[in-house]
Parts: structure tokens; C-alpha cells; sequence
């Protein structure tokens, strides 16, 4: 290992995933010599999963809306240092040849998250920045007015800067295990409760069994009460302990958060959104009356799964599920109607971390300076990434926050 004199003048990095590479090489650029430090056997290893293997690199429209956290100023400062089109430049420049597909999402044309991550290791190694895997912190301590990094596996780093990249709770198979937040934490920082995002969510039902692997399209809402939170559409699926789907995963913060604050959340589905509930209780009532030699869920097969049948109607109170179609009630027509317009699917948590893209909560906003992502209590500490009260929606949104906080925290450490 280097003297300790030598290691004083250089910036370390602690966390070799994505925001941890962009600091390091932003840093590298200005000129100082940087350590990136990764507690794994390599770096980049999140980046692999990102985008099913291929790389959601980022998204054209990265509008403050698909972010969430504890400051939307906050967050639009940071963005605005390198948006979405400057990310695109950078990657072309390595080498990255891009794509734009459906809702602005922008993929490497090779398809390939290996790709990306071959590039930036060849610039790391470009820019001479030192990589050093199987280096885990275990404490950061400030002394005098630099750091010592004293490591899990014994002996002692000396810092001037310190960029802390170490990422959330989500995904601890790839290195995100928390242990950021701890180190964060200990020397003073506010933490916001971290809760699994872009997540499957538990249903508190007792009819899962019988639907899963059941996928419908409609547009759900997360509810508390008469309170609706946010809403999605697209296609749900039902599994052996709750939902998912891509909506469910947009939906999943919001629900985790409202079962953080003590609060009770459902999963409210509209099956047939584009319907008013008087024209699908309409609807119902012709359907029956031309089918009505049929019981009443063989009067639904063709309309709704044939799986989500006898559930739907036992929602909606109808326990006779053998009843001709030409005997249900009007009142009982408009009860099924409602209940396909408004299914209620109380929820009761979220998949555990390793189901989990991302983390939702993290060191809170108003203690880090976002014109620069320096602590405003320790000086000379920088942050970035998912470590930060701040995360996005599926679609290339979190990897954008990864290289614009990771952008500026190496500049501004680089800098200072």
C-alpha cells in the first residue's frame, strides 16, 4: 500500500457501480489522482441487470415528474448538470452507439449492458483512475481536515476527498447492502427510511393461489382511504404472494411509502378503463340478457380471464356463481360493475430487497449542497447516486440520476 502522505492527496470513490464509475472518471478528467474502491470482485455488477441485460441508459423525456425524493429544486439542479442529451454524447463518445425505443427509453443498439460497461472500465483505465476491488469501508473517520478509510479487512486509507457512491438496499446481491448509509449516518447525516421501489408488491388476499401467473391490462391506483396517490397503466400480473407487472413496479414507492407512515394502502383496479361504470353496467345487462341460458360466469368467459371469474364474483358478493345469467338482479349487475371498475386489493408490503431495482429514501436532501452534492456538515464529502433521497420511475430514469449526480460529485470533488 501506498504511504499514507501519498494517499492523503488523492480522492477516493467508494462504491464501483454506476454513479461511483461516472465520479470517478468526471473526477480523473479535472485532473487529481482518484481510488475507486468496490467492496465486490468487479465493478459495475447492478449495471449488468439494468434494462433486462440490455441498458436503459437513460430517457429523452427526463422530466422532474418521473423523479421522487425529498426536494424536486434539489434534483432538477442536479439533472440540469448533465441531462439526458449529454449523457447520449458521452456514451457516443466511448463508443456507444444509442437508440431511442418506446416512451423516450434510449438503449445501447448492441443490446448489450456488457458493452456499457466495457467502456467505462477502458476509459477508467484511460484516465489512470485506480480501481481496487475487494476493498470494503468499513468506517470513515475524519482526521484533521482530511479521511481515514479504515477498511473490513484491517489497515487504514488517508483521503483528502471522499465521494460516497455505495448505493442503496436495493439489489444487496450486486453490492448494495446499506452499508453506505451506515457509514453516512455515522458521521452525522439524517437519514430518510429507506423502502424497496420499482418492487413487486404483497397482497393481503386469500386468493392468490388461484391467479397466479394471471396478466390483464388496467389502469390501478394506490389509495388510502378516499386519497388517491398516484396512478398506472398498462399490464398486471398476479403472483403467489401479491401483483406485478410494470405499473405495479411504477406504483410500488408510492405504496411503500404510505406503509412506512403507518398508513393503509390498496391496489384499486379499474378493469375497463375506458368505460364509465354506466356504460359497463350496460354493457353487463345485455351480455346477460342475450347469454341468459348460461350461469353467470360462463356468461363472463370471453370477457374477463377465466381464472379472474369466480374471484371477481365473489367480490362482488354474487356466491351463486351457477345462477342463469337471465336471474341476476340489477342491483347485483351493478355491484359486479362496480367492483370491475374499483377492485380494492389491500396491499401488505413489498418483495424483500433482492426483488428490488431501487431505493426509495436515503440521506436526506437538505444536508448535502445540490449546486455541488458536498455535505453541508462534513467538508470534503461528496454523494451521489442512489444513496440520496432521490429515485426515479422504470424507463432509464435512476441510471440518469446515476450519471448526473455521479457527474457533478466528481467535478465538485475534483474541484475543491
Amino acid at each position: 500500500m501506498d504511504g499514507v502522505m501519498a494517499e492523503n492527496q488523492r480522492l477516493f470513490v467508494i462504491g464501483g457501480g454506476s454513479s461511483g464509475m461516472m465520479a470517478a472518471l468526471s473526477a480523473a478528467r479535472r485532473g487529481p489522482a482518484v481510488i475507486l474502491l468496490e467492496r465486490k470482485d468487479r465493478v459495475g455488477r447492478k449495471l449488468l441487470a439494468t434494462g433486462n441485460g440490455r441498458c436503459n441508459l437513460t430517457n429523452i423525456d427526463s422530466s422532474l415528474s418521473r423523479f421522487h425524493g425529498g426536494d424536486s429544486a434539489f434534483i432538477a439542479a442536479v439533472l440540469s448538470r448533465l441531462p439526458a442529451a449529454s449523457v447520449i454524447d458521452f456514451f457516443e463518445e466511448l463508443g456507444i452507439s444509442c437508440q431511442a425505443e418506446g416512451e423516450g427509453r434510449i438503449y445501447p443498439r448492441s443490446d448489450q449492458a456488457s458493452a456499457v460497461l466495457d467502456v467505462l472500465r477502458w476509459e477508467l483505465e484511460r484516465l489512470q483512475v485506480e480501481v481496487r476491488t475487494g476493498h470494503e469501508v468499513r468506517a470513515i473517520v475524519r482526521k484533521g481536515r482530511g479521511f481515514a478509510l479504515q477498511l473490513a479487512a484491517g489497515g487504514e486509507l488517508r483521503a483528502e476527498r471522499v465521494v460516497l457512491a455505495c448505493g442503496g438496499m436495493a439489489g444487496p446481491q450486486f453490492g448494495s447492502d446499506g452499508s453506505g448509509l451506515r457509514l453516512a449516518a455515522a458521521l452525522g447525516h439524517r437519514l430518510v427510511d429507506p423502502v424497496a421501489a420499482l418492487v413487486p408488491l404483497r397482497l393481503r388476499t386469500d386468493f392468490l393461489r388461484k391467479l397466479k401467473g394471471v396478466s390483464f391490462a388496467a389502469y390501478g391506483e394506490v389509495r388510502c382511504g378516499n386519497e388517491v396517490l398516484r396512478g398506472e397503466q398498462g399490464e398486471f400480473l398476479f403472483t403467489d404472494s401479491g401483483i406485478s407487472g410494470p405499473p405495479v413496479l411504477q406504483l410500488s414507492g408510492t405504496a411503500a411509502r404510505a406503509l412506512k407512515a403507518n398508513k393503509e394502502p390498496c391496489i384499486v383496479l379499474d378493469l375497463f378503463p375506458a368505460m364509465s361504470l354506466e356504460e359497463l353496467a350496460f354493457a353487463l345487462e345485455v351480455r346477460f340478457r342475450c347469454q341468459g341460458h348460461k350461469s353467470i360466469a360462463d356468461g363472463l368467459v370471453g370477457l374477463l380471464h377465466k381464472r379472474l371469474i369466480p374471484v371477481i364474483l365473489s367480490a362482488a358478493g354474487i356466491d351463486d356463481h351457477s345462477l342463469p345469467g337471465a336471474a341476476i338482479t340489477a342491483a347485483a349487475r351493478l355491484g359486479l360493475a362496480r367492483i370491475l371498475k374499483g377492485w380494492s386489493l389491500p396491499v401488505s408490503g413489498t418483495m424483500p430487497w433482492p426483488e428490488a431495482q431501487v431505493t426509495a429514501g436515503g440521506i436526506a436532501l437538505d444536508e448535502v449542497n445540490p449546486e455541488t452534492l458536498e455535505s453541508r456538515i462534513v467538508p470534503g464529502l461528496f454523494f451521489c447516486g442512489e444513496i440520496l433521497d432521490v429515485d426515479g420511475d422504470c424507463g432509464g430514469f435512476n441510471l440518469q440520476w446515476a450519471w448526473s449526480s455521479g457527474w457533478l460529485a466528481g467535478l465538485s470533488a475534483a474541484g475543491r
